[in-house]
């Protein structure tokens, strides 16, 4: 199969890190057209994955932007879709990865007569998009051979728009089981937590948040619970503003200042080790304040054996099985996630036990054969039909 994969970001995010996993089944016949360079093409390039720049223009329009600023986009939209179009003859099928890319795969389709298939990673709502560009995915994506989305939130939330229920299914991303449970061993992992957070304290106890820093992630509420915990419960905030949030950064260093927290939060930036880093952590903590499409560091957590709490909201909920699997709180409630870092750090068996049975599930749900698997018979199916 011939594929023509599209992708806006030149960012390594959770959509761009399931599209390499993707696409490097067909990296021998395929290729991936980014819209410009950054650190995604050059994570392609080290698996062999073919990749192709669009442009050297980043598109001005966002998620809440409206129909002046799609209007103004016009002259860098033209071209790129005349070249997305262009390479589209050579491949059998157009994949569109991110709204962006819906755009220009749609009217690429339209020009080529290739079919195409949007993978839909996120909740199209209010809290996401603009009402013009909710309109703009649900017109184009009810025109594509096939809808993917990465959780039942996002299908529900997809059809509530407006979108076709017809075309639309569900396939949760893949991962390699082995590249989390094999990470560190005991004594690896002992050594890796002096580093982190070095004390000749009472033991740290590790609570890792491993996301972009941005307002809807809820950096903010992780740092306001820790108000609520013991000294020795220490925050590991892994990850960097991506898109223009370098305000609310400075936000979260202000709210660790005026709580006197400087010697329990560290900053620790953008990190390739994230698998070590979870296994390092007592708990892994997910804090959305809006639903979550999927919420990929929850099954990462999993993988590496530990105890994960996430907001009950969005994919979220379909990943945990509260008290089974790991926990869920409400949204925003800084107060009910200090009760849950404070009942693992006082039950650590419940908690390790928690944590292996999520494990065991995770590694049979989110195995990245399996769903590729899936993936390729709904792919051949949308070339049938078209």
């Amino acid at each position: 199969m011939r594929i023509l994969f599209l992708d806006q970001s030149n960012k390594l995010g959770g959509a761009e890190l399931c599209l390499a996993d993707i696409a490097q089944q067909f990296s021998s016949t395929s290729l991936v057209g980014i819209f410009t360079e950054g650190t995604f093409p050059e994570h392609l390039r080290q698996f062999n994955i073919p990749v192709e720049i669009l442009t050297n223009q980043t598109l001005a329009v966002q998620k809440a932007s409206g129909l002046l600023t799609g209007f103004k986009s016009l002259n860098q939209l033209i071209p790129l879709v005349t070249k997305a179009a262009k390479l589209s003859k050579k491949y059998d099928l157009i994949y569109a990865n991110t709204q962006k890319a819906l755009v220009v795969g749609a009217l690429a389709s339209f020009l080529s007569r290739r079919p195409f298939v949007y993978h839909l990673h996120d909740i199209v709502s209010p809290d996401h998009f603009s009402t013009t560009n909710r309109r703009i995915i649900i017109t184009l994506a009810n025109q594509a051979a096939l809808v993917i989305a990465n959780s039942d939130a996002s299908r529900n939330a997809f059809i509530q728009a407006g979108g076709r229920p017809d075309h639309i299914h569900v396939v949760y991303n893949g991962f390699h089981p082995k590249t989390y449970t094999t990470c560190l061993d005991d004594s690896e992992r002992e050594d890796f937590r002096k580093q982190l957070a070095p004390t000749d304290k009472k033991i740290p106890f590790l609570v890792g948040h491993f996301s972009r820093l941005s307002p809807w992630k809820g950096q903010h509420i992780l740092i306001e619970a820790l108000q609520h915990c013991p000294d020795n419960v220490i925050a590991l905030l892994v990850g960097d503003a991506l898109f223009g949030e370098q305000d609310y950064v400075q936000q979260l260093h202000q709210q660790v200042t005026a709580l006197n927290l400087e010697h329990r939060v560290k900053f620790l930036g953008f990190r390739s080790d994230i698998p070590q880093l979870m296994t390092a952590c007592d708990l892994v903590t997910h804090t959305s304040t809006s639903p979550e499409p999927f919420g990929r560091v929850i099954v990462e957590a999993m993988l590496c054996g530990t105890p994960i709490v996430a907001a009950a909201a969005g994919g979220a909920t379909e990943l945990i099985d509260h008290g089974q699997t790991g926990w869920l709180t409400p949204p925003g409630n800084a107060r009910k996630l200090a009760d849950i870092i404070n009942t693992c750090q006082n039950h650590p068996t419940q908690a390790k036990q928690c944590a292996h049975q999520a494990q065991t599930q995770a590694s049979s749900k989110f195995d990245l054969r399996s769903v590729n698997l899936r993936l390729n018979q709904l792919l051949n199916q949308s070339i049938k039909v078209h």
